[in-house]
């Protein structure tokens, strides 16, 4: 049986990577993981509005609607600072991505909410033109997709393929799957004594 190589151990808060691994995961892989992560804040965005909508006595949709807004973006300043600065989110953890800074160490909660505050580059560029030219949800909707399409490709003329606003907080997104696959292990034995 071929000896198992270990993962390093990328929890604790003093790591050091050397280069080689901090791969850098291909863009189909960090984009599943963002989809992924959107379905995931659903529910987070869903108890986030409920709370809020129980805590205010909102009766109506649009009553409170600025103040549900605050506080849905501190709801998620809070999810992705906390979990950023722990490594993972679980749709990370799904899609075998972690959150480091440059040199491979964890995040700190400052450098974790800087991150968060830059990565609204993904959709407040086309929600202020939306809004600027008075644009049907639709529209708005369709320049979002392909404002994210554009800016997720835009990463592979980075010259380490992060997305820009990882280059700008001094973070990185990295590959963490195992080095060793099942199929190199040899088949357990079956049969009884």
């Amino acid at each position: 049986m071929p000896p198992l190589t270990a993962v390093p151990d990328l929890m604790s808060a003093d790591i050091n990577l050397e280069p080689p691994l901090l791969k850098t995961p291909s863009l189909w892989r960090r984009l599943s993981c963002w989809f992924y992560e959107g379905v995931l804040l659903f529910g987070v965005v869903f108890i986030s509005g409920y709370l809020f909508s129980s805590l205010s006595q909102t009766r109506h949709a649009m009553d409170n609607r600025h103040g549900l807004q605050a506080f849905v973006f501190l709801v998620l300043g809070t999810y992705f600072t906390w979990f950023w600065h722990k490594g993972q989110t679980l749709a990370m953890k799904t899609w075998h991505l972690r959150m480091v800074d440059v040199n491979g160490h964890a995040l700190t909660q400052s450098r974790a909410l800087i991150r968060f505050l830059l990565s609204w580059i993904w959709l407040l560029p086309p929600l202020l033109v939306s809004k600027l030219l008075g644009w049907t949800a639709l529209q708005s909707l369709g320049m979002c997709s392909l404002w994210v399409g554009l800016w997720a490709f835009s990463s592979c003329f980075q010259s380490q393929g992060q997305y820009w606003h990882d280059v700008w907080a001094g973070t990185r997104l990295i590959d963490v799957r195992p080095t060793t696959s099942i199929s190199n292990r040899e088949p357990a034995n079956l049969e009884s004594p």
